[in-house]
């Protein structure tokens, strides 16, 4: 039996492949708790949440980073074994971006051009990118040292997986908070906010989860 044979039967095995992911489960529940105490301790929702609920913009916001959290998890949970397994997950993880682009497209076409700017800039870009690697943090070490007793076949790629979920999953949070709504502001300062957390998550996962 050759060296990569032996790898994919420890992968096919039960016990052995769906156990790390059992564990991955449960980290994400511990990481959204964790968030959502720092988030409703520290920041709290903005305070016209109700107002904002009714707004589209508000909305579209959600439709962007709740599903780039959901399929960046997804695809963190087929990173955990030996060896990667390719799935429909991860042909998804463009599908946030392209309806951000659209949201993008609108906005232009909706707004003066002496407002796209303004609507760039916004009013809470340090915020944004202050907060969402903070409330990433313990989110991004969890999806790490969970990921160390499964030993992924890239610990680069999966660093970085585990810091695009972290960090999706604490803007899900920001962004009940943040009063920019705009998605030339979103499009601007939250992939910048969680590729930081990103680059983190990579460089963590070279260190921590090398074999």
């Amino acid at each position: 039996m050759t060296t990569e044979n032996l790898i994919r039967a420890l992968v096919a095995d039960r016990f052995v492949g769906q156990r790390p992911r059992v564990a991955l489960l449960l980290a994400l529940v511990s990481a959204i708790a964790v968030v959502a105490t720092l988030f409703f301790s520290w920041i709290g929702f903005r305070d016209d949440i109700e107002a904002a609920l009714r707004t589209v913009r508000f909305l579209f916001k959600f439709l962007v980073i709740a599903p780039l959290a959901a399929l960046s998890f997804a695809t963190l949970l087929r990173s955990t074994g030996p060896v990667s397994e390719p799935g429909w997950w991860e042909t998804l993880l463009p599908l946030p971006l392209v309806l951000l682009v659209i949201g993008v497209a609108a906005e232009l076409l909706t707004i003066p051009r002496s407002d796209w700017l303004v609507r760039q800039i916004g009013s809470n870009a340090v915020n944004c990118m202050m907060l969402i690697p903070t409330l990433a943090g313990a989110p991004l070490a969890l999806f790490i040292m969970t990921l160390k007793s499964g030993a992924p076949a890239n610990s680069g790629s999966a660093g970085a997986m585990a810091g695009l979920a972290a960090g999706s999953l604490a803007a899900v949070f920001y962004a009940t908070n943040c009063f920019d709504d705009s998605p030339l502001f979103i499009i601007t300062w939250y992939p910048l906010a969680i590729g930081a957390v990103v680059l983190a998550g990579y460089f963590a996962g070279r260190r921590v989860l090398r074999w």
